[in-house]
């Protein structure tokens, strides 16, 4: 005699409601994506905002540190060495013959302008003069040829005396350069800071009040 099999539902659990799917989770509604997507967009851009006025709050201080250093190193390097113009209306100063000096008249060589100008529009002046317009690297080989030649021998030394005064010269006007264009960096770094600041700090003002009108439209 055949076996009759009856079906026998499974179970349910009080409360436990079956997906109408099959089993398969349903998608989250579009306005909790919408307000996942604004926290995690707002998240990362106040992370970017925070580094970026990090960076440049540290990056304005070295600067200004740097600058400050190579203008002070400059400045104490040359007053050492007591270097001066002639004064005002001296044979040594002629306006004829030095009329971009003129308003240095007198003063103390005790910046990277000044050791340019004491450089370029005195000492190279000179050397010229008092060299015929031979470089030392010319009156050097003249020398060796004729090593009797005092004239030339005496030239020589001046010329090489001229010449490496005018490269430390030359090189402190440089390194002034240097670190008056790491000031005007510092500068513009420490406004970017305080624009970085201000966004920054806005953004955590206006940003709540964004994502509580954006829950409350949705």
């Amino acid at each position: 005699m055949p076996t009759l099999i009856v079906p026998v539902a499974a179970p349910v659990t009080p409360g436990a409601t079956t997906p109408a799917n099959g089993g398969a989770t349903a998608a989250p509604p579009a306005d909790v994506t919408g307000r996942r997507t604004l926290i995690g967009f707002v998240a990362t851009r106040r992370v970017v905002e925070i580094m970026l006025a990090v960076i440049l709050g540290v990056g304005s201080g070295l600067l200004f540190y740097g600058s400050h250093f190579g203008l002070n190193m400059v400045h104490t390097q040359l007053s050492a060495q007591n270097i001066s113009f002639p004064a005002k209306g001296s044979a040594a100063l002629n306006p004829a013959e030095f009329p971009d000096l003129q308003q240095y008249a007198g003063q103390k060589v005790d910046t990277g302008p000044k050791a340019k100008a004491y450089a370029d529009g005195f000492i190279h002046r000179h050397l010229l003069t008092s060299s015929g317009g031979m470089t030392y690297s010319q009156l050097s080989t003249a020398s060796q040829a004729d090593p009797t030649n005092a004239k030339l021998t005496a030239q020589v030394a001046s010329a090489f005396k001229g010449e490496t005064l005018r490269g430390l010269l030359t090189y402190a006007w440089g390194w002034s350069v240097v670190s008056t264009i790491a000031l005007y960096a510092a500068i513009g770094a420490l406004i970017g800071f305080f624009i970085m600041a201000l966004v920054t700090v806005g953004d955590f003002i206006a940003d709540p009040r964004i994502a509580a009108r954006h829950i409350r439209q949705s």
